[in-house]
């Protein structure tokens, strides 16, 4: 199967680097871009140069406030979702800024949590973040934190079929 790499460009709101990395692209469904990152990619994680260790999934949703990263063993979160404006293509290149917070389940127990609302509020104040733009994150995560414990798709077993292409 032909896959077309695609970069993936995360930034924070005020246009510092947050991560950088070529993926391929899976397909397209209703839900989004899926596009798939394997063990030894070079990347950018928080603006400085990395290889990716383990491998991953994301999907790239077509109009919401979050992105989900799909993630094999050893890796202690199963699903790991960031909220972020909603995805801005560019010919292969895509454009996420990250909004700090982040919705979580847990490979072993299964827990769903909410991380970084901290950060979440240390940057409203300091970027500025416009209150509607607040308000969608803040309802990408409730939403969220109900989809990712009640076993709606794509967070049970949809992403599997992709997972298996990056762990081979």
């Amino acid at each position: 199967m032909a896959h077309d790499m695609v970069r993936v460009v995360y930034t924070k709101y005020d246009g510092s680097a947050h991560r950088d990395y070529p993926a391929r692209r899976f397909g397209s469904d209703d839900l989004g871009v899926w596009v798939g990152v394997t063990h030894g990619t070079p990347s950018v994680y928080h603006g400085r140069p990395s290889v990716e260790q383990i491998p991953f999934v994301l999907l790239i949703p077509h109009h919401a406030w979050w992105t989900g990263m799909f993630n094999p063993p050893p890796r202690t979160s199963e699903v790991y979702c960031d909220i972020t404006t909603p995805a801005r293509w560019e010919g292969d290149t895509v454009h996420i800024i990250d909004l700090d917070l982040d919705v979580v389940r847990r490979r072993e127990s299964g827990r769903v949590e909410l991380r970084d609302e901290d950060e979440f509020d240390e940057h409203r104040v300091q970027f500025g973040y416009p209150d509607d733009l607040v308000t969608e994150a803040q309802a990408a995560a409730a939403k969220l934190l109900g989809a990712l414990g009640d076993g709606s798709e794509p967070f049970a077993t949809q992403y599997h079929k992709y997972l298996s292409e990056v762990t081979q």
